[in-house]
């Protein structure tokens, strides 16, 4: 019987994520002998250029998945915590008696970056510059933008207006279909390679974290927030790192 839903099957692997760039990523990864990890790993950082309404380096990562070598489930806690100043005695001086669901003051330790990391560091085999190689391929000459794209940037605008990055990369509005570059994250990502060179595997992996959470991305993050009053800082990133943890499990029947 005829269906636009076929059943997949795939004898060398198989990929599925949000959206066709990034599941051809990871399936390239496969392709070029790299392990499920890597190619999660690059799907995932495509994810962030593809998919900025959704996804982003700000966000953050929490992952359940299976690893055949250790037999067992994981849980990676890609999480960022809140800043330290964020009290609730804090907020009430500011005015608040919720914290806000928007701008600097929501603002948490961005952990994507180091949940990432750390799931290509422990289960991974590729290096930093070859996973990070296709998002920055997709964010300096562009990928077709997604209707839903255009649609979020129309129905956010107020929003995007208070923010000088993304006013300037966002507005006016891009039409769908078009190629749509992020030439600043781009550079980010390019930098933080080029400052992670050198070393074994591993070392280049912890390089680039701390690149992120304690170097240029760090101080960025923290400039910016002091002075537009929000409480995130650099030492809120220096001090976090993903972590991996068992599930909770429950016996059912």
């Amino acid at each position: 019987m005829f269906t636009t839903r076929p059943e997949l099957r795939g004898t060398f692997g198989m990929v599925a994520s949000t959206h066709w760039l990034a599941s051809q990523t990871g399936m390239g990864v496969l392709e070029r002998g790299g392990n499920a990890f890597d190619a999660a790993c690059a799907a995932g950082f495509v994810l962030q250029v593809v998919e900025p309404h959704l996804n982003g380096p700000g966000g953050e990562m929490p992952a359940v998945f299976w690893s055949a070598e250790r037999g067992e489930a994981l849980v990676l806690c890609g999480q960022g915590v809140a800043p330290a100043a964020a009290t609730i005695e804090r907020f009430r001086e500011l005015g608040h008696e919720l914290v806000p669901g928007t701008g600097v003051l929501a603002a948490c330790v961005p952990g994507a970056f180091g949940g990432w990391l750390l799931l290509l560091r422990e289960f991974g085999t590729w290096r930093v510059a070859d996973v990070l190689e296709h998002a920055i391929g997709y964010a300096e000459h562009g990928y077709p933008l997604h209707p839903r794209i255009r649609a979020t940037i129309e129905n956010t605008r107020p929003l995007l207006e208070d923010w000088p990055g993304s006013r300037d990369l966002y507005l006016p509005p891009p039409e769908a279909g078009r190629l749509f570059r992020n030439p600043a994250l781009a550079a980010t990502y390019r930098r933080v390679v080029e400052e992670s060179r050198g070393g074994t595997r591993e070392d280049e992996i912890e390089k680039a974290r701390r690149v992120w959470y304690e170097g240029f991305v760090a101080e960025e993050i923290d400039r910016f927030c002091s002075a537009e009053g929000g409480l995130l800082t650099g030492a809120d990133l220096a001090s976090w790192e993903a972590t991996l943890e068992l599930p909770a499990t429950y016996e059912y029947r």
